[in-house]
């Protein structure tokens, strides 16, 4: 008896969406265009880090090869934007990555994956309005601190802010007004504020190359040693600031650490994959906004991390305003105004970036279920979820009027890796499935126009249910399967050996992060574990490989299966085991938190549950009972 409970609740954690894409109808306003999601992603990626980071990490981690660092980072994200854009052609709904989870790998992940999504959006919202204020009232003069640090004090170390921040919670109770006005009106705020942020960045860059000497990409120690004093430094703090000199003065690993930096630069794209339902065609703008976004960032950090290194030696740059000081070095300090206009600008797109997707995800939740039910209200003349917006805009301005983030931003990275890593896993079970989620009109062209085959191309169950066979696994099904499409049993397959290699990725991960140095000094013992390890994964790799593919017809594909979605998750995943043992204790909290919410209301309000019931009625249960990801269960 314990044992059939314990079944039944099992299979009520891993049942997943089932999507209807027969019907475009939706309750959003679909007034989004192209460029409303290409302004959106790079205003939400694009943010005030662009100002400060590339000085950081230049001065104490990778000089001028900087603009490596971001070529690298850039590449690592492209690969989770790959993933996100062939999603977003596939599944054109609100909900990003948890819905996506949902519909590929089941409801506690998806409830897993919304839950830090949430915790991320609250987070960095509060985080850059507290950022916005700060920069505001440091361009006045720091008049707004020191009118409320003589008034008000409610410091508590680790917990409440020195000062509450009351131009924060303002900041975030406009732009929630500006939300729940309307998605249109937003989009024009965010075009404009991108705009501007772009010129001023093409200034820097613009003045950068003109005022900057190539010379500062080849220092020598004689060149350090002019510069910095006359005296000798020491040795110690010669490497620490130097290095060796030239382009690459801190060698790979400066390289290699510094892009590790560089990665949460190009965060903030996904936002665009919650906009299925805004969008007027999603299955293209989508993959074309996700793509162009992450381009358009590269560029402008890729061009400002070169016009400073350029501008100003390395080991003279100033972390905390690199820019404003780089020009008074060349002698155009007025320059100064201009960065602090498209600081604020950027500051503006982050902001509003990282509150648009926050209501639509508490949306998507909420109307599957898993949610409370009234956060899942339209307004029906603005056509925005208000009631979502309400609330997270509420809990974010508590949030930045009150509590210390500085411990908390760390747990923004865990969210947002998880879902990145979570997305690549889906793209990467649902291509190998027999049934998929494909577009209504591009079902219905096939019904009239398309041959036979073509039928089956987008739809191997029409082939599959002219046969009868049994499929049984053996050694050839792993290696040479006999089909050229799909079937139940190589979805099956795949499904379990990505589990595998999600596994495999994992403990390479924690070993590669807690005995670098045992790796470092050749420890035979440790190396040959890591080898032994990699030889393992490769194994379900190829599986994956030889296991037949999907040829449905999407806008956009990830090319390169397996090969990029496992790079991606190894990348994310190595990102995650690196984050403080103090983050992963508050994340633990807040999903102790989320999974009180989820098994004590989601679990018996989700609607996918209660639709099962009459669908298993009507029709022979789709679902495997153990680990098949078969996307019949997902079947339009």
């Amino acid at each position: 008896m314990f044992g059939g409970k314990m079944s039944s609740v099992g299979k009520k954690l891993i049942r997943r969406r089932v999507v209807d894409l027969s019907s475009e109808e939706t309750r959003f306003a679909r007034c989004l265009s192209t460029l409303d999601l290409i302004a959106l992603g790079v205003g939400s990626t694009l943010g005030a880090g662009v100002y400060v980071l590339a000085g950081e990490v230049a001065k104490d981690r990778a000089g001028p090869s900087i603009v490596l660092c971001f070529l690298v980072a850039a590449l690592s994200s492209v690969l989770a934007g790959l993933c996100y854009a062939e999603f977003g052609a596939r599944v054109p709904k609100t909900g990003s990555a948890y819905l996506y989870s949902y519909v590929t790998v089941g409801e506690i992940w998806a409830f897993t994956t919304g839950w830090n999504l949430i915790l991320s959006y609250v987070i960095g919202t509060a985080s850059v309005a507290r950022a916005w204020s700060a920069a505001f009232d440091n361009i006045i003069g720091n008049h707004i601190s020191t009118f409320f640090m003589n008034k008000t004090t409610v410091h508590v170390p680790g917990v409440l802010a020195e000062r509450p921040d009351f131009f924060a919670l303002i900041l975030i109770a406009l732009l929630t007004a500006l939300l729940a006005f309307g998605v249109s009106e937003s989009a024009l705020v965010n075009k404009i504020f991108t705009a501007v942020n772009l010129l001023v960045l093409g200034f820097v860059i613009i003045a950068g190359f003109i005022k900057g000497n190539i010379k500062n990409w080849q220092l020598t120690e004689e060149d350090y040693r002019h510069l910095v004093s006359p005296d000798v430094p020491d040795e110690e703090t010669r490497i620490k600031d130097f290095g060796s000199g030239g382009f690459v003065p801190f060698k790979l690993e400066g390289i290699l650490t510094g892009a590790a930096t560089c990665f949460y630069a190009f965060v903030g794209f996904d936002c665009i994959a919650t906009t299925g339902e805004e969008a007027r065609n999603p299955q293209r703008s989508i993959p074309i906004g996700i793509i162009v976004s992450l381009l358009i960032c590269f560029v402008a950090y890729f061009g400002v991390s070169a016009a400073l290194t350029l501008m100003v030696p390395y080991f003279l740059l100033d972390k905390g305003s690199p820019l404003p000081e780089a020009f008074k070095a060349v002698g155009w300090e007025p320059a100064r105004y201009a960065v602090a206009v498209g600081s604020l600008c950027a500051l503006s797109t982050s902001l509003l970036g990282s509150m648009f997707p926050m209501p639509r995800v508490i949306y998507a939740m909420a109307e599957d279920g898993l949610l409370f039910k009234f956060l899942s209200s339209i307004n029906s003349r603005t056509k925005t979820p208000l009631s979502a917006t309400i609330t997270s805009g509420l809990l974010a301005a508590v949030m930045a009027f009150l509590l210390e983030l500085k411990d908390l931003v760390d747990l923004m990275s865990i969210g947002t890796l998880l879902a990145y890593s979570l997305v690549a896993v889906c793209v990467l079970i649902l291509r190998y499935q027999s049934r998929q989620l494909n577009s209504p009109k591009a079902v219905e062209m096939l019904e009239l126009n398309g041959n036979e085959e073509e039928r089956v191309v987008m739809n191997p169950s029409i082939a599959a249910m002219g046969t009868k066979e049994i499929e049984k696994l053996s050694l050839t099904t792993l290696f040479n399967p006999p089909s050229d499409t799909p079937t139940a049993l190589s979805g099956r397959i795949v499904y379990t050996c990505v589990s595998v290699i999600a596994t495999l990725i994992t403990i390479i991960c924690v070993v590669l992060s807690l005995k670098v140095n045992a790796l470092k000094e050749a420890n035979v013992g440790w190396i040959s574990a890591l080898v032994l390890l990699v030889v393992a994964l490769l194994v379900p790799t190829i599986i994956i490989w030889r296991q037949p593919q999907s040829n449905a017809r999407l806008n956009f594909k990830v090319p390169l299966l397996p090969l990029l979605p496992l790079v991606s998750i190894f990348v994310n995943i190595l990102l995650m085991v690196q984050l403080s043992a103090g983050t992963w204790a508050r994340f633990a909290i807040w999903m102790a938190v989320g999974f009180m919410i989820y098994f004590g209301y989601g679990i018996r309000n989700s609607v996918e549950g209660k639709n099962a019931e009459p669908r298993a009625v009507a029709e022979k249960p789709l679902h495997h009972p153990e680990l098949d990801l078969s996307p019949r269960a997902t079947a339009v």
